[in-house]
């Protein structure tokens, strides 16, 4: 039901920007049939939310966290704005596909792709930094509300990342919920765990055992899942006491 939700909200998102274009005529697309101007508009923001859901969980992730938030604006930009230029000479162009031409009409999509996804940036940074911080809860209960109502009063063992989503690991089972890990990390700063590998993070009572397979290092939840630590996070894990 979850992710219906975020299917169709971003529908509705697609439909409504697509329909608002194909109103105005933009790209000097007023002289089209309407629907199939429609269409097009429908097709090319379905296009760019779709780049923007596959590229965006990885540049916004673990994997390049370090890296200053300008070059993944332009990386994610461009992810975006190539699908984009191949579906408007595809239903707008007449002139020949050569390499200027092309390069030419990524420019300019280009430019209106920067400008989104830097203002989704702020956005963002907006409404975290408005987001409530509960004084009477601890962060831990804050974010198992992201599950179902039975999962509110599980223990949280760990979490994991799955394209984009994060498979939440509790003494009731497990769930999938719409979030980046990079997210969970900072909400769950302060509580007591830590992240041992760039696509998993574990609370330290979540723990039960470690083993080492080929020289490796492997903790063991309650529920026997193997959670790998990763060499450059080997150091925080023994450090915490969960590894020797």
């Amino acid at each position: 039901m979850r992710i219906a939700s975020y299917m169709a909200k971003y529908g509705a998102l697609i439909l409504a920007l697509g329909l608002g274009f194909s109103l105005l005529g933009v790209y000097d697309s007023q002289e089209v049939p309407f629907l199939r101007r429609l269409f097009f508009w429908t097709s090319t923001m379905f296009v760019g939310f779709g780049a923007n859901a596959l590229v965006g969980p990885v540049v916004w992730g673990p994997r390049f966290e370090n890296t200053p938030a300008i070059f993944r604006i332009a990386v994610l930009a461009a992810a975006i704005s190539l699908p984009i230029t191949l579906v408007l000479v595809t239903f707008f162009s007449f002139a020949p596909w050569t390499p200027a031409y092309l390069a030419m009409q990524f420019g300019y999509v280009m430019i209106i792709s920067l400008i989104m996804t830097t203002a989704g940036f702020i956005y963002a940074g907006y409404q975290e930094s408005r987001a409530p911080v509960s004084e009477d809860r601890n962060p831990k209960a804050n974010f198992l509300e992201r599950l179902p109502v039975k999962y509110r009063t599980a223990d949280l063992h760990a979490i994991s990342s799955e394209d984009h989503y994060l498979r939440v690991h509790t003494s009731l089972g497990e769930e999938m919920i719409l979030m980046r890990l990079a997210d969970a990390v900072r909400e769950l700063a302060s509580v007591d765990g830590l992240q041992v590998h760039r696509s998993w993070w574990i609370a330290k009572s979540g723990v039960t055992d470690e083993k080492r397979v080929d020289g490796r290092s492997l903790l063991i939840l309650p529920s026997g899942t193997e959670v790998p630590v990763s060499r450059s996070y080997r150091g925080k894990a023994k450090d915490a006491g969960l590894i020797r």
